[in-house]
Parts: structure tokens; C-alpha cells; sequence
């Protein structure tokens, strides 16, 4: 019997916005969605974990890069309701289940992220949880899941591990914007290289890495991985579609505030 997903042949991912290229013992997972500044549909994100199961089955491939188009790594999820490629044997795709996240933890072999731009939400963690992320110079980073009314319960556990709890209150708290000097003083980025240079460095470090024991290296891996902490996922689902998130997601598609937002403090524009 096929283990293959229903109407996924080959390396297809199952987005027309994502490609998955080999060269060599290398593959690349490729966010290609420009009229959206590569916002994440809920079959993307099925998709990239798609890209992590590949690799991990094909005794061929070595190593994943996972990259942007343009000047946008991935501002996280499709909150406008734009979903052209959903699927419709699976229309709610959403949910822990179908995100890469701990795919790409948990993965046996390297996953390296190019962060070529913008990076924000489940783009952000994408990154995070990467064994290694190279970021740009000019990339900006930034959690913005309080501003659209979603506990985000992985943010509350990956975030504090990998910059301090200090940090992370104040990245959710405030939905603040982070350079790319900042993240990697605080430990987000591994390395920060000039734009033109990111590619290159991720082939480089994932090449560096493919050139470790596997199996030494995995059992690293998972060691250092465990000084996350647990994810919530019974809150994280219970909470997700809930007034907030709806008032929140609603509000970021018509370019306004929440409702939430004290008069006072309101400015008339989309956070």
C-alpha cells in the first residue's frame, strides 16, 4: 500500500507556491507565493512538512534549505481568508497537526533556513526551529500572534529556550519589530551575512553539517532541542477560532484595529 498522501505523487508538496529542487545530495523547499508576500496557506504549511518528510525517507538526499522569493522569507499564516490552493478533501488544513514545527525539529537530518527577508509567525518559528538559520543583514523579525488574537502555546514554549524569558515577554507582549543584528545577539540567528550572501551560507553550513557523524549528531540534536519546553497543544486548540482570533484575523484583513484596542490608545491603522 502507498505511503504517498492522497494526490501527492513524486516531490510534489501539494502548493503551487512551494517547490522542492534538488541539487545533489541537497534539496531546497522553496516559498514562491509574490502576490502575498509568501504568507503561508494552510496546505503550505502541510506542504514544507512535506519537504521535511522527503528528505528524511530519500536515502539520496542529505540535507534541507528552506528559503523565500523576493525580500520575504515568510510573515506566517494566510490571515485574509486567500487560500487558492486549499484543499478540498481537507479544508482546514490549520492546526498543529499539518505545521512543520516539530518536523523540523525532530528531523534526523539538517534543516538549514535561508532567511532571505521578513520573517514573522510560523515563518519565524520555521526558522527558529531550523538546526541552523543564516539571516540577511536587512531581514526584520517579529511575533505578531497577540495582535490577532491567537495564544500561540509554541511561541510560549520554543521562545523563552531560545532568547531568555525577558526577551520573549517582551517579543509576544508588545508584537515589537526585531532587526537581524538583534536576533542574533540574542540567539535566534546563528549567522547574520550580507543579503546577497544567504544562500550560499545556508549550502555552506548545511554541506558543514552533512560532514558530522549521523547518528552522533542526532542524538545532539535531540538533546539540545530538549531544552524547549513542552508545547500546550490542548490550549493552543481550544483557543484556535475562538472570538479573539476571529476578531483579530478579521480585523488584520480590513486593515483596522480590534476591537479589543482601548480607544485611547488606537491610531486608526492595521497592527
Amino acid at each position: 500500500m502507498s505511503t504517498e498522501p492522497l494526490g501527492l505523487k513524486g516531490d510534489d508538496l501539494g502548493s503551487p507556491y512551494l517547490r522542492f529542487e534538488r541539487q545533489g545530495p541537497l534539496a531546497w523547499c522553496i516559498v514562491d507565493r509574490p502576490d502575498s508576500r509568501n504568507a503561508l496557506t494552510s496546505a503550505m504549511y502541510f506542504g514544507i512538512r512535506r519537504a521535511v518528510d522527503l528528505l528524511n525517507r530519500d536515502p539520496d538526499l542529505a540535507a534541507l534549505i528552506i528559503t523565500g522569493t523576493g525580500d520575504t522569507f515568510m510573515p506566517g499564516g494566510e490571515l485574509r481568508g486567500r487560500e487558492p490552493d486549499r484543499w478540498l478533501d481537507f479544508p482546514d488544513l490549520l492546526g498543529n497537526d499539518s505545521t512543520p514545527f516539530e518536523a523540523i525539529r525532530r528531523s534526523p537530518k539538517p534543516v538549514v533556513s535561508a532567511v532571505n527577508g521578513i520573517a514573522q509567525g510560523g515563518g519565524l518559528l520555521i526558522a527558529m526551529l531550523s538546526d541552523v538559520a543564516v539571516a540577511g543583514e536587512s531581514v526584520t523579525v517579529r511575533a505578531p500572534e497577540l495582535l490577532r488574537g491567537i495564544a500561540d502555546t509554541g511561541y510560549a514554549a520554543y521562545l523563552p529556550g531560545q532568547i531568555g524569558i525577558a526577551r520573549a515577554r517582551d517579543m509576544l507582549l508588545t508584537g515589537r519589530v526585531v532587526t537581524a543584528q538583534e536576533a542574533e545577539a540574542w540567539g535566534m540567528f546563528a549567522r547574520v551575512v550580507p543579503d546577497e550572501q544567504v544562500c550560499v551560507v545556508a549550502e555552506q553550513v548545511a554541506i558543514q553539517i552533512c560532514r558530522t557523524a549521523p547518528q552522533a549528531r542526532l542524538h545532539i540534536k535531540r538533546i539540545v532541542n530538549d531544552n524547549y519546553d513542552r508545547v500546550d497543544r490542548m490550549t493552543f486548540d481550544a483557543l484556535l477560532f475562538n472570538e479573539e482570533m476571529v476578531e483579530g484575523t478579521r480585523a488584520f484583513a480590513e486593515k483596522r484595529e480590534p476591537d479589543w484596542v482601548p480607544e485611547p490608545f488606537r491610531t486608526g491603522e492595521r497592527l
